[in-house]
């Protein structure tokens, strides 16, 4: 954590207590209510004529930074500094000209009085977007947030061009640790892949209350627990880092995977170098790491497993969402069927795969739910359709926990686990398994040095031979279960990176490249998130 902005902030909290007292004597109030804190900033409020209720803005990290700005600069103003110069010195520098403004003779003459003037044209504006910024800020970081769906990985529930209104009081708002940002803009300027915050000011992870816990099967926003570093590449920006260098590193081992673990750390750090020359690597902090959704299908403590496609915890299998869908591969006897049959099921550009031509019949790969499997099997225009084998991406460690062995060699989309999710005080034995499993888990998402050397662990230097977790953990699936990155490539999602749930779909609108043609989805407006 960078110290400097902290001890720049707690030396103007100081100076307030020592310079405001003689301030507000000046101007008729209680001069002793200067070195009280919370209650000087209540003062000063009367001092320069404004709402009582601006000190609320002042708890808001990142609005009470504007707002301590915008509060100093009309300080200088209601003691007759209102030219511009004096504005910008004690609203940019207010350790300087703060002291001076306390020990000159300058008299209370009160706020401006705008009955006599007409404010320009440019400040009636410039002040109504400021407050209208502020206000729209508050409402992002603790009560709600637009989002967008972007792919493909929630198809058959949320369709890409919904939007999504996504609650943050649910779970309770996190309080914002990059709080100085430019507003209403997550990670990048529009356009570029230039950092819209600064991170040289910071706060540790907090949340407030929510009126309820994550519950299995709630559509989750979340950010990307692999989001802490990017390719800065736009085809690239928004994938998990740790798999693309691990992919970069297996390329240049010309695909032998025995030989890529033979030395990991050394191949990774070329796939590093290679891709920072020719790409450039940026981190990123825990609350500007992408924004992703998907449905939470595990809670924390629970062992879970899927077999052959369906998810079991605790041994018992659930019943899946409605929406859920798999790939299969389907025949039908010409173009012409294939057709009837995509319009007859509602089908878009988005669920349709691959197609090959053999004769006059035509294989297609389509992404289809249960009930659309069904309608096709009935029907007379598909000669066969089968469910798609991925088995075929076994043992290429593109499953988590991303490494080789004989289990986890075994695993696929369809065929994961048995995975016990961690839990706040759950301990395990650090067996190699266990190891796999929870590496990042210790080390990174709960800030361990955890070290493993000729069998032995050291966690912060000590050697254990067990770990208690700290934090609660989640399994999040995408519905579109053979089209979706999530946990079962990149793992766990801890709590801290819990954002909100996906309540309603406000604004829904499809594109003529994904799905064929451009329209607004009025049947989808205002319906909620199942």
């Amino acid at each position: 954590m960078n110290l400097l902005p902290w001890i720049l902030l707690a030396l103007l909290i100081i100076e307030h207590t020592i310079f405001l007292p003689s301030l507000f004597k000046r101007a008729g109030q209680v001069a002793w209510h200067g070195v009280v804190p919370g209650l000087n900033y209540w003062t000063w409020l009367k001092v320069i004529g404004r709402p009582w209720y601006w000190i609320f803005m002042l708890l808001v990290p990142g609005i009470n930074l504007a707002m301590l700005v915008i509060m100093q600069i009309e300080l200088s103003i209601v003691f007759n500094k209102r030219t511009r110069v004096d504005q910008w010195k004690i609203g940019a520098l207010p350790w300087l000209f703060l002291p001076a403004l306390a020990k000159s003779d300058q008299s209370h003459v009160g706020p401006r009085d705008w009955s006599k003037k007409k404010k320009s044209v440019g400040r009636d504006w410039g002040e109504s977007i400021l407050w209208a910024l502020i206000v729209a800020s508050v409402v992002r970081a603790f009560f709600f947030e637009a989002f967008t769906i972007p792919t493909a990985s929630m198809e058959g529930s949320m369709l890409v061009g919904d939007y999504l209104y996504v609650s943050k009081t649910s779970y309770g708002a996190k309080i914002p640790q990059t709080p100085v940002a430019v507003p209403l803009i997550h990670n990048a300027l529009p356009g570029t892949l230039i950092p819209s915050y600064t991170s040289w000011f910071s706060l540790p992870y907090k949340r407030l209350p929510g009126w309820r816990d994550v519950e299995r099967y709630d559509a989750v926003v979340f950010n990307f627990p692999h989001g802490d570093s990017i390719v800065v590449d736009p085809l690239l920006v928004g994938h998990d880092y740790y798999g693309i260098m691990r992919r970069e590193a297996i390329a240049q081992c010309q695909g032998d995977l025995d030989l890529f673990e033979s030395d990991r750390e050394a191949y990774l750090k070329l796939a590093s170098e290679s891709m920072a020359k020719k790409h450039g690597i940026a981190s990123r902090p825990l609350d500007k790491s992408e924004n992703y959704v998907k449905r939470c299908v595990a809670l924390p403590g629970e062992t879970l497993e899927v077999i052959r496609g369906s998810i079991h915890i605790n041994g018992e299998a659930l019943v899946p969402p409605a929406g859920v869908q798999f790939e299969y591969r389907a025949v039908f006897n010409s173009q012409l069927d294939a057709r009837r049959a995509f319009k007859g099921l509602g089908l878009t550009n988005v669920d349709l795969g691959s197609a090959r031509m053999e004769g006059d019949q035509i294989e297609v790969i389509l992404a289809l739910t249960d009930s659309e499997r069904v309608l096709l099997e009935n029907g007379s225009l598909s000669q066969s359709l089968e469910r798609m084998d991925v088995s075929g991406r076994r043992g290429s460690m593109e499953m988590f926990p991303n490494v080789r062995s004989t289990e986890f060699n075994q695993w696929d989309p369809d065929n994961v686990g048995p995975i016990l999710l961690p839990n706040v005080g759950l301990t395990v034995e650090l067996n190699q398994r266990n190891l796999d499993l929870y590496r990042r888990v210790i080390d990174v998402y709960e800030g361990h040095d955890l070290e493993e050397v000729n069998g032995i662990v050291r966690i912060d230097g000590v050697e254990t031979t067990s770990y208690t977790f700290e934090l609660d953990y989640y399994w999040m699936m995408g519905d579109n279960r053979h089209r979706s990155a999530d946990s079962r490539m990149w793992g766990f999602v801890p709590a801290t990176h819990v954002v909100g749930r996906a309540s309603f779909i406000w604004f829904s609108k499809q594109n003529e490249k994904q799905h064929g043609e451009s329209k607004i989805r009025w049947d989808r407006m205002f319906k909620s998130v199942k």
